[in-house]
This record gives structure tokens, C-alpha cells and sequence, in this order.
């Protein structure tokens, strides 16, 4: 008696057809995944070994076949496309593909309609559901409606459902559908675009930086009056290294004064070329040509002496920050009437 075939997950299958599609394709479409499925993709690919040419045709036929699905969908509805794919393919083979399309398609139906509701209106419709419902809901919006719905709730209730859309992992399909399909119903009239966040710290984070600061940091305050390690990964995410394009050039010329020159050196070497021309630009030209040839003698360095370095200069901006010399986040970049 043969022995049935071992079920593929779908990370493996991923990992498959991103070998079949070569190294240009590929990391185009990395472009466009989030770090968690990149990282388990990378995972499969790095112990896969060699396909064999039935694996590899079985699963780009399945991959064909659920994207004709989709495209079926999309284009004339679940009947058109059921009528076409019992066509090609029989009947029962076309029924298992539109029922993992249809499952995937219904999951996010009620959240799409979140997109388009006014925060008020919404903020009326969710004031009475559970804070976890509400964590849910807030990890399907985008940073900018989320911040929006968040200064809607009461401030006792704030930290609490970031506290809890923080947490968020895995939450079963049929959670979800639930929540879904109540959504839907109540909000039918208003629709919306579909989303690919689902909430975490760097959620909440994002969320943060959509705040103005009198509405952010009580609330991150609370959380860490309850849970320091959480506020701390939060604030991580707040603001990176990166983010310093967005301050004005006297605020980097100030974090140039304060920077200690080995760690200024050190985080600028591990940094986008233009971060680096920022910097240089409000340096005298002397001192610029100077951290330039301390970057060239220095050679390789350690990645995560990188990160250390560039976390200590944004512990500097986040200081000048509380101070009142810079601003970040959701105000960075707004004019200001001298």
C-alpha cells in the first residue's frame, strides 16, 4: 500500500516557485512580502535541496490555478468562476480551489469596510465591543485611520487595546471571519480596500508615530507602567535611524554636537547614502572630510555594532526630542511661522 503524500506547507510551495521564478523575479517579490514570511520563505529555500521535477510541477499547477481562481473572482464573481474552472478542470477538482479562494477572500470581507468609515462613526460602532475586538480592529486599519480611532476611545481604554493589538499573533481564521461578518453587517453602507497589517508591536508603533505627542505619550506611558519591556520595543520602532531624513537641518547639527564621533562614525557606516549626505551637509567641510576617512580606516564592522551605534543616536534625537529641539513623528516636517 503506497504511502500518501506528505501535505506541503504553504512556505515550502513559496519556496518552490520562487526557485522556479530565479533570483531577479524572486526578489522582486520579496519586495512586496512582510519580514516574518520572508524570513520563513528564506528558511524553505535554504534547506530544500535539490526538486524534483514532479514536486516542482505539482506545485506550479496549483499555483496557476488558484491565481486563475482569484483572477475568475475578481473579474465575474464566484459563479462565473466556478462555471469556468468545472469547465477546465471538473468538478470536483475546481470545487477544492474555489473553496480556499472564497475562505481567503471572505476572511477580510467586514475589515475591507473598516477603510472607508469615518473614525467617528467607527469610534461609535466599537466603544461598546471588548478591547481585544477593538486591538483586532486597529491591526486591520492602516497607522493613519488607526491613530485617528485610537484618540476617539476613552484614555483609560487606550493602553489597554494597544496593549493588546501589540500581542496579537495568530488569531484562528474562523475568529476572524466571525468578527469579520458582524463588521460587515453593521457597517455595510460605507466599504473599503483590503489591508495586509495585522497588527503587533511594530503595529502599535506605526500607530504611535500617526499620533500627536499630547495623545502618544500618556498612552505610552501606561503601557509602561504595565509593561516596561513592551514600551521599550515600542519605542525601538517609534523612530529608527532612517527615520532622521525627516529633521530639520538644526536638528542635525545638534545631534552631530552631542553624538560621541566613534558611535556618529560607526552608525553613518552602516547607513543609506542618503542619511550620510545629511549629515555631511550640516558639518563643516573639514569635519566632514575627516568622519569620511574615519570611515574608510575603519573597514568592516560588525552588524550589530552598527545597530548599537545607530540606536545610540537615536536615543540622542529622542532627547532632543523630549527637550523641544526637534520634533518627530507625526509632526516632523510640518511648517513652521518664524
Amino acid at each position: 500500500m503506497a504511502t500518501p503524500a506528505k501535505p506541503i506547507s504553504g512556505a515550502r510551495k513559496a519556496a518552490i516557485i520562487m526557485m522556479a521564478l530565479g533570483e531577479e523575479a524572486s526578489s522582486k517579490l520579496f519586495k512586496h512580502l512582510q519580514e516574518e514570511e520572508i524570513e520563513r520563505i528564506a528558511k524553505e529555500v535554504a534547506s530544500l535541496g535539490k526538486v524534483g521535477p514532479e514536486l516542482g510541477e505539482q506545485v506550479l499547477v496549483e499555483f496557476h490555478q488558484m491565481t486563475a481562481a482569484s483572477d475568475y473572482i475578481t473579474s465575474g464573481g464566484v459563479e462565473h468562476a466556478r462555471r469556468l474552472l468545472s469547465k477546465a478542470m471538473g468538478p470536483d477538482m475546481s470545487r477544492r480551489i474555489l473553496d480556499r479562494v472564497i475562505r481567503s477572500v471572505n476572511v477580510s470581507a467586514g475589515f475591507q469596510t473598516l477603510e472607508k468609515a469615518n473614525p467617528l462613526q467607527l469610534s461609535k460602532f466599537i466603544l461598546g465591543e471588548h478591547p481585544q475586538t477593538i486591538a483586532l480592529i486597529l491591526a486591520h486599519l492602516n497607522a493613519t485611520s488607526a491613530a485617528q480611532l485610537v484618540t476617539q476611545l476613552p484614555e483609560e481604554m487606550q493602553a489597554d487595546v494597544l496593549m493588546r493589538m501589540a500581542k496579537i499573533e495568530d488569531i484562528p481564521p474562523e475568529v476572524i471571519s466571525r468578527i469579520s461578518s458582524v463588521i460587515d453587517q453593521r457597517l455595510k453602507a460605507l466599504g473599503g480596500p483590503s489591508r495586509e497589517q495585522h497588527g503587533g508591536v511594530r503595529a502599535v508603533a506605526e500607530l504611535f508615530n500617526q499620533l500627536e505627542r499630547g495623545v502618544s505619550q500618556p498612552a505610552l506611558e501606561r503601557i509602561e507602567s504595565q509593561s516596561q519591556d513592551l514600551a521599550v520595543q515600542i519605542r525601538n520602532l517609534m523612530f529608527v535611524f532612517e527615520d532622521l531624513l525627516g529633521i530639520e537641518d538644526v536638528g542635525i547639527r545638534e545631534i552631530v554636537n552631542r553624538a560621541d564621533k566613534k558611535s556618529l562614525t560607526v552608525a553613518l557606516k552602516g547607513a543609506s547614502e542618503d542619511i550620510r549626505q545629511r549629515f555631511f551637509g550640516n558639518m563643516s567641510k573639514r569635519s566632514g572630510e575627516l568622519l569620511k576617512e574615519e570611515m574608510e580606516i575603519m573597514g568592516a564592522v560588525r552588524l550589530r555594532d552598527v545597530e548599537k551605534a545607530q540606536q545610540e543616536i537615536v536615543a540622542i534625537a529622542r532627547k532632543l526630542e523630549e527637550e523641544g529641539v526637534i520634533t518627530t513623528g507625526a509632526g516632523a516636517g510640518e511648517p513652521y511661522v518664524v
